[in-house]
């Protein structure tokens, strides 16, 4: 994943969910992956990652989704 970006981590499918439905709306692609544990779900995160020349107007786009 060389030309991604870690652009957030969260333990809730619902907020990932969410948050990959907004930069979708955008025309930014998404990529989850989750490392959640199964059986603990108290272990690990989501991790949404763009392209990283899309860094920029994805890091707004999720500041301006979060502060509303």
């Amino acid at each position: 994943m060389n030309n991604w970006y870690l652009l957030y981590s969260t333990r809730n499918m619902v907020e990932a969910s969410i948050l990959q439905g907004m930069l979708e709306e955008n025309q930014i692609p998404v990529q989850l992956l989750n490392k959640l544990d199964s059986s603990y779900m108290a272990f690990g995160y989501i991790e949404l990652y763009v392209p990283v020349h899309l860094k920029e107007t994805a890091q707004l786009l999720l500041q301006n989704g979060l502060l509303n």
